[in-house]
């Protein structure tokens, strides 16, 4: 049965179609990619329950009960569904638009988390208070309080590092001959706390003849305001207005997370939406599409498994990237992490929301990385690296591996 995600009601308006229980193929694919399904193992937990619920905000237009409603919070929003279902149901989108239709109401907590993730001024005037904090001995004396479990805050404070206080500068020249212009899309978060990713991008893309340009006025994809039932409409125009100034041959992004965000921006109407996804590429992509012949790394013996974020494996569909762009390091043995269609628990705030369930999926992953016995693990999203490294982790963006073997 092949079923397209709209269909024409009577009235001639496209609806959502979203298919019956009854109607499902039962071959158990969405099933057992479903995360929550390995940790519940009841029907609720699964797309297939989660879709009757949306189905009643979206198609019935009523409200859900709270039971339904937990069931539907459960989700990680990973997409793992998607890739899988053979009808093709479009299960992100639907659950945006659930979401944004169910008018949530956040906390105090969420609302100023919110705001910081939309004002970058009031984000870098933060991070040296924090820097203060991490570095005067206040986070111990904090932590022993209990004042962090109180406030419910000692799951998004067991996250955090020390962050960059300095702005990345506007432009990054080559010194020789130029092939082209790009400019990197930062991310809000990662613009602080991932800063030796995008010095590894810059440092590569330096190498192989492209002048970067890194834009101020940029701000965050929008992907946690959107997936919380939020507006992102205001995030995502400024970033299309922003990259469509610059005169560059390509928009790229190094964390997935945000780039599966930032694929979808063609969603919304208009020619600049269009112009900002012509341009738009994920930089391990970019890499290995221009990746100059005579430009040779030096060797490794190390053992590498990768680590395919949902992001990329499920949205943007380009994991084997990773595989060909590592095989620029002569020698290097690199292999997949397995059960990498499960996702690690991470899932954007998910790990911050539902503490407990992030955890349970990111010990069962911790499992699997500790049984390969590799001497790295590399992940291309972010939000992963932090909560997989929470413990004690080696994950690093597979972009800081090729700029160390970068011959200077």
């Amino acid at each position: 049965m092949d079923m397209d995600f709209y269909e024409p009601c009577k009235q001639g308006v496209s609806e959502p179609y979203i298919p019956d229980a009854l109607e499902c193929q039962r071959c158990g694919l969405c099933i057992s990619s479903c995360p929550t399904f390995r940790l519940f193992q009841t029907d609720e937990e699964t797309p297939r329950g989660r879709l009757r619920s949306i189905s009643k905000i979206l198609v019935d237009n009523v409200p859900i009960n709270a039971e339904e409603r937990l069931h539907l919070d459960n989700c990680l929003q990973c997409r793992a569904c998607e890739t899988v279902c053979p009808s093709r149901v479009a299960y992100g989108d639907l659950f945006d638009k659930a979401q944004a239709q169910s008018k949530t109401v956040p906390s105090r907590l969420a609302k100023l988390a919110f705001c910081l993730i939309e004002n970058k001024r009031w984000r870098s005037r933060l991070m040296p208070l924090l820097t203060v904090y991490l570095k005067s001995g206040l986070q111990n004396f904090v932590r022993r309080s209990g004042f962090l479990k109180m406030l419910r805050l000692a799951d998004a404070e067991a996250l955090v590092a020390k962050p960059a206080l300095q702005a990345l500068a506007e432009c990054y020249p080559i010194h020789g001959a130029i092939r082209g212009r790009v400019a990197l899309f930062t991310g809000c978060i990662a613009e602080h706390f991932d800063r030796e990713t995008l010095v590894a991008a810059i440092k590569l893309l330096n190498a192989i003849g492209f002048e970067v340009q890194v834009p101020p006025q940029q701000g965050c994809c929008g992907a946690i305001h959107q997936h919380n039932g939020q507006s992102a409409e205001s995030l995502i125009n400024n970033n299309i207005k922003t990259f469509n100034a610059l005169d560059v041959d390509a928009v790229l992004f190094a964390a997935s997370g945000c780039g599966a965000m930032l694929s979808e921006y063609h969603r919304h109407d208009g020619e600049a939406a269009q112009l900002f996804q012509q341009r738009l590429h994920d930089l391990n992509d970019f890499l290995l599409k221009h990746w100059p012949e005579d430009l040779q790394l030096k060797a490794s013996r190390l053992k590498v498994a990768v680590h395919e974020p949902c992001s990329q494996r499920n949205v943007l569909k380009n994991q084997q990237t990773i595989y060909a762009l590592l095989q620029k390091i002569p020698g290097l043995n690199v292999v997949a992490l397995p059960d990498n269609n499960i996702c690690c628990g991470a899932g954007g705030s998910y790990m911050l929301t539902h503490p407990d369930h992030a955890a349970q999926l990111k010990a069962l992953k911790q499992i699997i990385i500790v049984a390969t016995l590799a001497d790295v693990v590399v992940s291309s999203n972010f939000g992963c690296a932090v909560f997989l490294n929470a413990d004690g982790g080696k994950i690093e963006h597979p972009l800081v591996l090729l700029a160390r073997y970068l011959n200077e």
